[in-house]
């Protein structure tokens, strides 16, 4: 039996792991688009070990997430990859948002995230000495990590498995076969790739592929851009670990964040924008194509009509760095705009229904012999080796 597995990200590359270690001696295809692996959601974020503080108990986030931090754990320190528990405090400036903070912990228990607690403004202040809030919740086993590097690590493991990982090899066309597999067509290649088995890791192109194997074309992917800041090296140390706003429970984003990364960076962000292509890291990334797509679909015009308010201000900061310090201080009294440096921008993959409505848990699909991720954004990378035990589960091999 041959499988293939389409997306070289981290959820792409763990579950090609995931199945060499389940069927030893199994024929295996990573096909990924770009020159090298992780080159877009997987290596475009804060590089947050999510410990579970905000899920729905029961649902696969929720679920998926707490197995996947241990897991993600062991295979750092396996692979001697840098992972650093630095703990995080989610910061309330009032009653309402300490309301919701409560709300969050109820949750966090709920999950079993280890050691969260609500502290008051004096223990905040012992770990975060400039930050300000009226309360906080703590996860102190919050961690960072390089998911791009996991990614590697994963591919390796891969290659020493038998499996094979090719670089740019982009799918264009798949069509799902009479037995259940599947056919392939690469770019600028004349010959086709029988599979007998697919996994869909598509990211931002998710749901295409689901579509060219029979899927349903709800939900469809909205793409929007996350852009961060750096601290300047003088300021970093305004930050001990992750410094996190009360979320809108309304909204499937995070608000502006600080996160120390494992190089001793501090990253300020992200904001979150309509990407003007799937792909479109900067508001001068714009593709005609995947714009018209986006805006002839249904869910897209009911979004906007419901969120037009919160897209204008995310817009506002994206303009103006000036207006995404004024967000940031918020938590961080004393940054400046000064303080901040262009850093990098990642698109997020968000799945919208036809209804306008922003799927929040992950969404995965089974069509034969296709098991294909509609929807798989933050946690993700913390998630990503329980998604691929999952995903084994489902995918009939052998």
């Amino acid at each position: 039996m041959h499988v293939g597995i389409i997306g070289g990200g981290i959820i792409g590359l763990a579950v090609a792991r995931r199945l060499l270690v389940q069927h030893p001696g199994l024929t295996l295809t990573v096909l990924e688009k770009e020159p090298a692996l992780a080159a877009h959601q997987t290596g475009r974020n804060s590089g947050v070990v999510h410990a579970g503080l905000y899920y729905e108990p029961g649902s696969l986030k929720a679920t998926l997430c707490r197995r996947g931090v241990q897991l993600l754990y062991d295979l750092a320190h396996e692979r001697g990859l840098d992972y650093q528990e630095c703990g995080k405090v989610v910061v309330a400036q009032d009653a309402v948002e300490t309301e919701r903070l409560e709300r969050i912990h109820e949750r966090a228990v709920a999950n079993g995230v280890p050691g969260v607690a609500l502290i008051d403004r004096d223990e905040l202040a012992r770990l975060e000495p400039h930050a300000r809030g009226v309360a906080a919740l703590h996860s102190p086993h919050t961690a960072i990590v390089d998911y791009a590097a996991v990614t590697r690590a994963l591919a390796q493991e891969v290659v020493e498995r038998g499996g094979r990982v090719r670089t740019g090899a982009e799918v264009t066309d798949l069509a799902l076969r009479d037995d259940g597999g599947a056919v392939a067509r690469l770019a600028g290649r004349t010959d086709r790739h029988h599979f007998d088995a697919v996994v869909l890791c598509g990211g931002l192109h998710s749901d295409r592929l689901a579509e060219q194997v029979g899927d349903d074309p709800e939900p469809r992917i909205i793409p929007f851009r996350g852009e961060y800041y750096r601290l300047a090296p003088g300021r970093t140390h305004l930050v001990n670990g992750l410094i996190y706003p009360v979320p809108d429970p309304a909204l499937p984003f995070l608000g502006v964040h600080h996160t120390r990364t494992v190089d001793g960076e501090v990253l300020v962000g992200p904001n979150a924008v309509l990407a003007l292509a799937r792909e479109g890291y900067g508001w001068g990334s714009v593709d005609l194509a995947d714009l018209r797509e986006t805006l002839a679909w249904p869910g897209f015009h009911r979004l906007a009509r419901r969120w037009w308010r919160a897209g204008a201000g995310e817009m506002l900061t994206s303009m103006s760095r000036a207006a995404f310090a004024r967000e940031a201080r918020r938590s961080l009294p004393e940054l400046r705009a000064r303080d901040l440096r262009r850093g990098p921008a990642g698109v997020r993959a968000q799945a919208v229904t036809r209804e306008g409505d922003l799927v929040d848990d992950f969404w995965i699909t089974h069509h034969g012999r296709v098991v294909a991720l509609r929807n798989a954004p933050s946690p993700a990378g913390t998630a990503a080796l329980a998604i691929a035990e999952h995903v084994g589960d489902l995918l009939p091999v052998g």
